[in-house]
């Protein structure tokens, strides 16, 4: 797990759970999505980037490992996995008390959305991803 350089704790709240006594599947989606948006930011991949270029979720999958219930604390990671011409493939892991509950990829595409493109992946975000790689 040493190989994620975004984690991040998230309290389960109670309304996360469904009528089966565990965490709705949906909410691993959120879970995942927590720690994107914190890798985003370590990317500079935020709202206040100055040509208006971010990121547009193009594609996510979950592998449900264990139920979690109300009251838990789990950790959320992600990583960068692979970068293409335009996009930033992502891996994902949830776990609770160091045991994984969920496992996941995501795509993300660099748009700009001033003109309503694709555009290539920054230099500066390659170079940020090559130095959080371990």
């Amino acid at each position: 797990m040493d190989d994620y350089p975004i984690a991040v704790d998230v309290p389960v709240a109670w309304g996360d759970m469904d009528a089966f006594g565990h965490v709705n599947n949906t909410v691993y989606i959120r879970w995942f999505e927590t720690a994107r948006i914190a890798l985003c930011e370590k990317l500079g991949l935020t709202v206040n980037r100055p040509e208006g270029i971010g990121p547009i979720l193009a594609s996510v999958t979950c592998n449900y490992v264990a139920p979690v219930e109300y009251p838990s604390t789990i950790v959320t990671q992600a990583r960068v996995t692979n970068i293409g011409g335009r996009s930033l493939g992502v891996e994902h892991l949830v776990t609770l008390n160091g045991a994984a509950v969920a496992r996941g990829t995501a795509v993300m595409v660099l748009f700009d959305y001033a003109i309503g493109e694709s555009v290539a992946v920054p230099d500066d975000v390659r170079d940020v991803v090559a130095s959080l790689e371990p």
